[in-house]
């Protein structure tokens, strides 16, 4: 599938690129899995060429990143009581969402800015950040911010890599599962020492 969407980037023209990049940024906030980091950085590689250029790449990037945050929020805050009420999501309830909102409100802007380095937790605190019904505004404002300089990194990467591109790959790739691998980790502790407490 990435190879196929790979060729019909490269066969678009500009106003294309544009289209697919906004649409990338978009879906990677609702389905984690998609592959948006890479072909950010492939269409970093067109901006290297002279096909793009950098500072509409990365505003159309940016707004599809706050358009795809701002679509989980709603959804979050539209249907996640209704989801955290309900028996099919069992790891989500109103106790875990009070830590949530617990933690959105001592951390909330660094929350939402360090989420987008986060790989595997943006659909995640987006939907979340709903739930507890977080002021939007500024919400997306902190989301803005934070999806702009991660959208920059990948697209100078790809000027900076040109036709390798494809070696940073893996280096995302092993990047994302460090981080969530450490996240797991710290969320475990968090928890056990929280059960001892209470022990």
């Amino acid at each position: 599938m990435l190879e196929s969407i790979i060729d019909i980037l490269l066969s678009l023209p500009p106003l294309g690129v544009f289209a697919c990049t906004f649409v990338i940024a978009w879906v990677e906030n609702l389905f984690p899995p998609s592959p948006s980091d890479v072909l950010l950085v492939l269409i970093g590689t067109l901006i290297g060429l002279g096909s793009l250029d950098f500072v509409p790449v990365l505003a159309v990037a940016t707004a599809g990143s706050v358009s795809g945050f701002a679509t989980a929020y709603w959804l979050g805050r539209r249907f996640g009581p209704a989801i955290v009420e309900s028996p099919w999501v069992p790891f989500l309830d109103a106790a875990l969402m009070e830590k949530v909102e617990h933690w959105f409100d001592r951390w909330h802007g660094l929350i939402i800015v360090v989420n987008r380095f986060l790989a595997g937790t943006r659909a995640v605190i987006a939907f979340a950040a709903g739930v507890v019904r977080l002021p939007a505004i500024r919400t997306f404002v902190y989301c803005a911010v934070s999806a702009g300089l991660w959208n920059a990194l990948l697209l100078v990467a790809g000027q900076q890599l040109g036709a390798n591109w494809r070696s940073i790959e893996g280096t995302l790739s092993t990047y994302g599962w460090v981080v969530t691998g450490v996240l797991v980790v710290l969320v475990g502790v968090w928890f056990y020492r929280k059960r001892r407490r209470s022990a």
